[in-house]
């Protein structure tokens, strides 16, 4: 399915799972955000048109970043007048990706998922450090111990939940960007998973791409679609 929005003043035609750069829209990483403004949608051949919008209609998107766009300059020259002007614009944008087309009504079934932001340290008054060893009780000496490895193994859980989750193979990486449905940044999310090739991608089991629908902002049909695109362009090579 796919939907025709106006968002900005400029329309966009979208489906589920496309990241999208639009103008700047006021909310946060990981929010959200509703564009009640469908000017048509459909699947396939069969195509609903609004007037001048579907009722009912509405799409949802995840904010995946906000950003900026190239500088433009505007320079403009009177001829004997010795009147010239420059002036630099550079549109603020924000990268979402399309969760959901929803129609008649329907509600969106993802909500945001936004971290509190930490509060500040209240200050306190200082204390000598010879008054805080006074004044603090002794531990006993399990304690003190069970404390010192409690870092370690800290990181070592960090470290563990940092491993990407295939091995990325030798030498240089396929332009995974050629593949339809996968942009920059799905391509920068898959490489940091290990997946570089066009090769990998062509080699993935159902048990991969499980476990790829998993850990990672992909559905499992996305996936085999890119995968069996992968299969043509590994033969090519």
């Amino acid at each position: 399915m796919f939907a025709v929005i106006k968002t900005g003043g400029k329309q966009y035609r979208v489906a589920a799972n496309d990241l999208l750069k639009i103008e700047k829209l006021e909310a946060k990483v990981g929010e959200i955000v509703e564009i009640g403004q469908v000017l048509a949608h459909g699947e396939g051949e069969n195509v609903t048109f609004g007037a001048p919008f579907v009722d009912g209609a509405m799409v949802t998107a995840e904010v995946v970043e906000q950003g900026k766009n190239r500088t433009v300059i505007a320079f403009k020259k009177r001829r004997r007048q010795n009147s010239r002007r420059k002036i630099g614009h550079r549109q603020l944008l924000t990268t979402v990706r399309i969760s959901e087309i929803l129609l008649g009504g329907a509600k969106p079934s993802k909500k945001a998922a936004v971290k509190p932001e930490a509060k500040a340290p209240e200050a306190k008054a200082e204390v000598s450090a010879e008054a805080k060893a006074e004044a603090a009780p002794k531990e006993p000496k399990a304690k003190k111990e069970a404390k010192a490895e409690a870092p370690a193994k800290e990181e070592a859980k960090a470290e563990t939940a940092a491993a990407p989750l295939f091995k990325a193979p030798k030498g240089e990486p396929d332009d995974l960007t050629v593949i339809k449905g996968i942009g920059p940044v799905a391509a920068k999310d898959l490489a940091e998973q290990g997946i570089i090739t066009f090769a990998q991608l062509a080699k993935l089991t159902d048990k991969d791409v499980a476990k790829i629908d998993e850990h990672m902002p992909f559905s499992a049909d996305q996936i085999k679609d890119w995968r069996e695109q992968a299969k043509e362009l590994a033969k090519k090579k």
